[in-house]
């Protein structure tokens, strides 16, 4: 797991965080970022995984981020709260989650080669198409992506993002 330092802000439009200054990785228990060994991730912003899975593994250059959902940064002793109702609330936090994760294992958005969304509900492809592009509108070329029906996220729950990356 790396510790990253560094001031994020929020963009107001369309939810995406943007690194700004320098990023600094550390290395914990003599396991370095890179090498050919498998690390767990779990950014502060996560609880703990409800069974035995990472919210994320980086082996060598290829970062996996299993299944976000939209839930509001943990808070010790609390159960997980949806970031809202709605599909757009949800889209944007289970995003600026998986984009913890990438930054937890030294990736950006830049570094993303296949994003798989799982709605609950058919009649949300266009909404979410309508944020996904606002919110990846800046990046260079888009990831390779995939959006499946699927109905068995928690009650309350709309949208669940993997993401697959592979860093330079």
């Amino acid at each position: 797991m790396t510790e990253q330092t560094g001031k994020t802000e929020q963009v107001e439009q369309t939810g995406r965080t943007e690194q700004t200054g320098k990023t600094e990785q550390t290395e914990r228990a003599g396991k370095k970022l890179g090498s050919s060994e498998k690390i767990a991730l779990t950014p502060a912003t996560h609880t703990a995984p409800p069974a035995k899975f990472s919210h994320g593994v980086r082996k060598g250059n290829i970062l996996q981020v299993a299944g976000q959902v939209g839930f509001l940064p943990a808070e010790p002793g609390k159960p997980p709260v949806p970031a809202g109702p709605t599909l757009r609330e949800q889209t944007l936090r289970t995003f600026a989650n998986v984009e913890a994760i990438l930054r937890e294992g030294g990736a950006s958005w830049d570094d993303v080669l296949m994003i798989r969304v799982y709605l609950t509900e058919v009649e949300h492809f266009a909404e979410m198409n309508e944020i996904y592009n606002a919110y990846f509108a800046d990046l260079t070329v888009a990831p390779a992506a995939r959006t499946t029906v699927y109905v068995g996220l928690p009650p309350g729950l709309l949208i669940e993002i993997d993401a697959l990356a592979v860093l330079d």
